[in-house]
């Protein structure tokens, strides 16, 4: 696991200043504190950081092909490479390191763009080809790996893994995109078509970016998609032994490492399905970690124990105060972009207990998003379900008008907050999605905003591009239209963001098994009786891991990293509250009605309302724009 950065340029062959780059690289250094390199050419340069963990001492980067036609700098690990070089070695490929990037090199040596299909696992990477002066800049299938990209005024394309990378070109404007700011209080995070700065973008997941050194950069081309169209023919029991054929294989696949490895352990059914797989495949103890809290109602570490003792892991845990706020300030910096999941903070707090144990832990995450693990998606379900018995015209006005009467209701499960309901079934099922997915409405963030705001966004919301893809996705119902957007939206925005940066601010690396991509086609082509029965999600994944797991710990409601940011913004966080109409900041932006944060935070601090995500999100933001100047 690694940082890269570059220059590239696309209008000649100008020199690039080798310092340069080594300053974007020093900006992620905290991504790869085991070594650095810089190479440049006429027109391009390549910087790299690196977190050993195969090949420790063997496969420094930039990496130059024995036949010094191309170069690479990569992040991440390629699962199959030892099978890949099989392959190359009998088509006549010479190696001289035993690591997977000289496989990427000599893979793109003989196959080009096709080889992108044939790597297996995380990775995002720049390849420079000499003998066609192009760059190829590619992200993996999900966007484990995250890359991004800017074009500078002297069209020149730079690119880092963290956004702090192109912060240290000096070339860099630093200009805040309002339709950024209309998507991050929408979702809580900027996702990925766009950024908080104008004129950076995200490569998106499962795309390349080919650039030459006499044109302007081209669009990206997707290389990889995953299709719900098709359903996957046998019965319940073939499908299930083919699912845990599927779990065993990326499990074990992603436990080779030349350092110390682990796993993250919550206790609920993903975690410990990763966990009961590698003990499986393991001669010694598997080395996990859990993170707890000092209050009852958040603490899931008696389940992770039970995991743990069944078996026989090496187990360390630690709890944590549920007054544990002194992350806040440091969040903004691991993030860069403005990013208000809660959840990082327990999510940094295991990565830091994992790094003293281990420099490579595996985690759960994913399952939810491919086998219909969210009870928002078995809402969905059941909701489709219902817009299918009523015509759009007798549903529209009748659903509307109920959900514009009813009273809210936020702190209410979603099964009793009927005003969500009835205004999701008032709308299409993509835009009912949207609904349900947004952590801040649109009819709350229009009367956040100031006037000369509204005019800056002028048409647009932020739940329109997850509608559009959600109608554009190869698929048959609803229920898969949520999967492929939490898949394609979701997951890279939030949820893989979130495991990247707090993993990386402590140098460790986080595998993902259950993103596989050869299980989530296979979690795709699933029947959705076989996603979801009755209320029950990742049905089929729960029976299989019958034999692991106890019932208690695979049916047990989804819990989740609960952070008590409601009674923090009521105590000790309450004067943050209170300052957000007060800040400088958010003045100087002329975004928001400085009166309506006041009633806000007055409200929440009363106890007369829960603003908690809503002024969390504000916090943040607050906290991002402060951090990049």
């Amino acid at each position: 696991m690694c940082g890269i950065a570059g220059i590239i340029h696309t209008e000649g062959l100008k020199p690039v200043d080798p310092d340069r780059v080594r300053r974007m690289c020093d900006a992620i250094a905290h991504r790869g504190p085991d070594g650095e390199g810089v190479w440049t050419a006429p027109g391009v340069g390549l910087g790299h950081r690196r977190l050993s963990i195969i090949d420790l001492a063997g496969s420094p980067q930039p990496m130059i092909a024995a036949e010094q036609d191309a170069v690479i700098v990569f992040n991440g690990e390629i699962y199959n490479f030892k099978d890949l070089r099989k392959d190359l070695e009998a088509l006549g490929a010479t190696f001289r390191t035993d690591g997977d990037t000289e496989v990427i090199l000599q893979a793109w040596r003989h196959w080009g763009v096709d080889c992108l299909p044939r790597l297996h696992g995380m990775f995002a990477f720049a390849l420079h080809d000499l003998r066609q002066r192009t760059t190829l800049l590619v992200r993996d299938r999900f966007g484990v790996k995250p890359l991004f990209t800017a074009r500078l005024a002297d069209g020149a394309v730079i690119f880092g893994s963290e956004l702090k990378a192109l912060l240290a070109h000096p070339s860099l404007r630093r200009e805040i995109d309002p339709l950024a700011v209309e998507d991050y209080l929408a979702w809580g995070y900027v996702p990925d078509h766009r950024s908080i700065l104008k004129g950076v973008e995200k490569l998106p997941a499962g795309h390349y970016q080919l650039l030459r050194a006499d044109g302007p950069p081209p669009a990206p081309v997707q290389w990889w998609d995953v299709s719900f169209a098709d359903r996957a023919q046998g019965t319940a029991q073939d499908l299930e032994a083919h699912l845990l054929h599927h779990m065993r294989e990326a499990v074990t696949s992603r436990m080779l490492a030349d350092v110390p490895l682990g796993a993250f352990l919550s206790g609920g059914v993903d975690s410990s399905s990763v966990v009961a797989l590698m003990a499986e495949a393991s001669s010694v103890p598997v080395k996990t970690c859990s993170i707890g809290f000092d209050v009852g109602a958040l603490d899931e570490t008696a389940y992770a124990d039970r995991i743990a003792a069944q078996y026989h892991t090496q187990h360390w845990k630690r709890t944590v105060s549920a007054d544990d706020f002194s992350l806040v300030g440091r969040l903004a910096g691991m993030f860069d972009e403005p990013f208000a999941d809660a959840s990082a903070l327990p999510t940094f707090r295991v990565c830091e207990l994992a790094r003293e144990h281990v420099t490579v832990a595996l985690s759960g995450d994913g399952a939810d998003e491919a086998f219909a693990g969210y009870r928002r998606q078995t809402f969905q379900h059941r909701e489709e379900q219902a817009r299918a018995l009523l015509p759009s015209a007798i549903r529209q006005p009748l659903f509307g008008a109920l959900g514009r009467l009813w009273p809210k209701a936020d702190w209410a499960p979603r099964p009793l907050r009927a005003k969500t309901t009835f205004l999701s079934l008032a709308e299409s099922g993509e835009q009912g999605y949207a609904r349900a997915l947004a952590v801040t409405s649109p009819e709350l963030r229009d009367t956040l905003y100031s006037p000369d705001f509204k005019r800056l966004r002028g048409d647009y919301r932020a739940e329109q591009p997850l509608a559009d893809l959600m109608r554009k996705a190869p698929a048959r119902s609803g229920l898969d239209r949520a999967q492929y957007a939490d898949l394609k939206f979701y997951m890279p925005g939030d949820i893989l963001t979130k495991v990247d940066r707090t993993s990386m601010a402590v140098s460790l690396e986080a595998r993902e098994p259950l993103l596989d991509h050869r299980l989530v086609e296979f979690g795709a082509r699933l029947p959705e009786g076989l996603r979801v029965r009755g209320t029950t999600g990742k049905w089929l994944i729960k029976q299989a891991m019958r034999r692991y797991l106890p019932e208690d710990v695979l049916f047990r409601p989804k819990m989740g990293f609960v952070t008590p940011i409601a009674q923090w913004l009521r105590g000790p966080l309450a004067g943050e509250a209170l300052g957000l109409s007060r800040s400088d900041t958010l003045a100087r932006t002329g975004w928001f009605e400085s009166t309506r944060l006041e009633a806000i935070a007055q409200d929440h601090i009363s106890g007369r309302a829960d603003h908690s995500r809503l002024i969390w999100q504000l916090l943040m933001l607050r906290k991002s724009l402060d951090g990049l100047g």
